[in-house]
C-alpha cells in the first residue's frame, strides 16, 4: 500500500501551494467524494520514482470556536490516518506560538514527523531553518512549494523516515507482477464480505447485517484454476452525510489505496435497492482509475420476474459508461452466479494486459476508415496513418495522422467500439489517444509574416501619348 503523508500547520504557510505542487504530475482525487469531508482533500502522487498518497488539511490556530475545532478534528484524523506528518511552517515569517503548540502535540503523537520551512525563495536556508530546531523535530527541510525548490530534498527525507513503508510498497509491486489483484468494492452491506467468503468458501472475514462492518481493506492470497490472485475486501464508501463513526472515515483512504492498487475491480450492487446516486460515484472513480472491471449485482435470489427485468434495465440505463464490463446477476448468500465471476476477471485481466502489436492495430484502424471515413474539417478530411499501443492497464491506443486533434467524440466512440469488438477486448476501458504532426509549412508561414515588412509595389500609372 502506498504510504499516507498529512500536511498539517497555521493557516496561510503554503499547505495547499505544498498539496498542488506535489499533485500536479498526476490528477488529484476529487475532494468531494462522498466519503470525504471538505476540510480533508486527498491527492495521489508520484514524485521522484515515489508513490504516496497526501492529505490537505485545514490550518490549526488557538482559538476556539465551531470552524477551528471543526478543522483540528479534521487535521487529527488526517494525523491519524497518516504514516507520516509534514509540519508547514512560514520561513519568513519565523516562528511563532502556534508552531509551537502543534510540534508539541506531534511529539506527543509518536509518529515520524518532518519540518518543512517553506517560502524559502531567496533566502540562505541555513539562516532560515536556524529559528525552527527549537520546535525539536531534527533538521527541518527548507523548499519554496510556489517555485518547486527543495522537492529532490524533501522526497529523500521521506524515505528517510519511513523507509519501511516504501519498501513493502516496492516488494509488493515486484513480488505479485504475475498474480491479479481482485479489488472488490461497494456501498455498506451489499454483500462484499459474503461473496469473499463464498469465493474462499470459509468465513475468511466478518460478515454481518450491518454497514460498515468491515474497517480496513484484507489483502487474501489465494489460487483457484492454476491462477494465483489477491482477493482485496474494502470497507463500504459511503455518502458523506452518513459518515459519522472515526473508524469509517480512516476506511476511506484505504478503499482508495485498493483500488490504485488493483488489476481488477468487482463492483458489488443490490438488486433490492438498484442503481443509487453513490453507486455512480464509485463507477465513475473506477472509470477514472481506468481499472478493469466486473460487474455482481448481488442478492438477485428472492426478486419476482418484473423486479429483475426492472434492476436490469435501471442498469443499462444509468451505467451505459461501463457498458464495456460484463454483468453478473449472484447471490453471494447462496452461490448461484459467483462462479462465473472467475471467467469474467481473467477476460478483463487479459484485456487490460494486451500486448497489441503496431501492425494489427494499424489494420484495424484501415478497417475502420475504409467501413466508415471520419468527418471533414474546414474542407479537408481528417487523415489517420498508423496506431500503436501506448501503455497497458488500460490499453492506451495512440493513433497519428494529419488534424487528429479535431476528431470529434462520436469518431472516438466509434474506433474505440471497433477496436474492442475486433481485438476482442472486454472487461476493460480503451484510452484512445491523438498525435498530430507538425505542418511543415507553418514555419515559413510565420516567417514571412513576422520577419521584415513586405516591400510595397509601386503603383505604375500608364499614361496616353497626346
Amino acid at each position: 500500500m502506498k504510504p499516507i503523508i498529512a500536511l498539517v500547520g497555521r493557516p496561510n504557510v503554503g499547505k495547499s501551494t505544498l498539496f498542488n505542487r506535489l499533485t500536479g504530475s498526476r490528477d488529484a482525487l476529487v475532494a468531494d467524494f462522498s466519503g470525504l469531508t471538505r476540510d480533508r482533500i486527498y491527492g495521489d502522487v508520484t514524485l521522484y520514482d515515489t508513490d504516496f498518497i497526501v492529505i490537505d488539511t485545514g490550518g490549526l490556530t488557538g482559538k476556539s470556536d465551531d470552524i477551528s475545532d471543526l478543522m483540528r478534528k479534521q487535521a487529527q484524523l488526517a494525523i491519524e490516518e497518516a504514516d507520516l506528518v509534514f509540519l508547514l511552517v512560514d520561513g519568513r515569517a519565523g516562528r511563532v506560538a502556534d508552531d509551537q503548540n502543534i510540534a508539541k502535540n506531534l511529539r506527543n503523537i509518536g509518529k515520524p514527523v518532518i519540518l518543512v520551512v517553506n517560502k524559502g525563495e531567496g533566502e540562505l536556508k541555513e539562516i532560515m531553518a536556524a529559528d525552527f530546531y527549537s520546535l525539536g523535530l531534527g533538521d527541518p527541510e527548507v523548499i519554496s512549494a510556489s517555485q518547486g525548490r527543495g522537492m529532490a530534498s524533501l522526497i529523500d527525507a521521506l524515505k528517510h523516515k519511513v523507509p519501511d513503508v516504501i519498501a513493502i510498497e516496492e516488494i509488493e509491486k515486484e513480488d505479485t507482477s504475475n498474480t491479479i489483484r481482485l479489488a472488490v468494492l461497494g456501498r455498506p452491506n451489499v454483500g462484499k464480505s459474503t461473496l469473499i467468503n463464498r469465493i474462499m468458501g470459509e468465513e475468511r472475514v466478518v460478515a454481518f447485517d450491518e454497514p460498515g462492518t468491515t474497517r480496513d481493506s484484507i489483502h487474501i492470497p489465494f489460487e483457484k484454476d492454476g491462477t494465483d490472485y489477491i482477493l482485496i475486501d474494502t470497507a463500504g464508501v459511503r455518502r458523506r452525510s452518513k459518515v459519522s463513526e472515526m473508524l469509517e472515515k480512516f476506511s476511506i483512504v484505504k478503499t482508495l489505496q485498493a483500488l490504485d492498487d488493483a488489476n481488477v475491480i468487482i463492483l458489488v450492487l443490490d438488486a433490492h435497492e438498484g442503481i443509487v446516486e453513490q453507486d455512480l460515484h464509485l463507477a465513475g472513480l473506477i472509470l477514472q482509475s481506468g481499472r478493469a472491471l466486473v460487474i455482481a449485482v448481488n442478492k438477485w435470489d428472492g426478486l419476482e420476474k418484473h423486479e429483475r427485468e426492472w434492476v436490469a434495465s435501471n442498469i443499462e440505463r444509468r451505467l451505459p459508461f461501463l457498458n464495456f464490463a460484463t454483468t453478473h446477476f449472484i447471490s453471494a448468500l447462496h452461490g448461484s452466479g459467483v462462479g462465473l465471476l472467475f471467467k469474467s476477471v481473467k477476460q478483463a485481466y487479459a484485456s487490460a494486459m494486451a500486448q497489441l502489436q503496431t501492425a494489427r492495430l494499424t489494420r484495424v484502424l484501415e478497417d475502420a476508415v475504409s467501413d466508415h471515413q471520419p468527418p471533414l474539417v474546414h474542407g479537408r478530411r481528417i487523415k489517420f496513418r498508423y496506431a500503436h499501443l501506448g501503455g497497458k492497464n488500460p490499453p492506451r491506443i495512440i493513433i497519428h495522422g494529419n488534424q487528429t486533434v479535431s476528431t470529434p467524440n462520436s469518431y472516438r466512440r466509434y474506433l474505440e467500439n471497433t477496436f474492442r469488438d475486433v481485438l476482442k477486448l472486454h472487461g476493460t476501458p480503451i484510452m484512445i489517444e491523438f498525435k498530430q504532426g507538425d505542418n511543415p509549412f507553418d514555419a515559413k508561414k510565420k516567417k514571412r509574416i513576422v520577419g521584415s515588412a513586405p516591400v510595397k509595389r509601386e503603383k505604375v500609372t500608364k499614361y496616353k501619348k497626346s
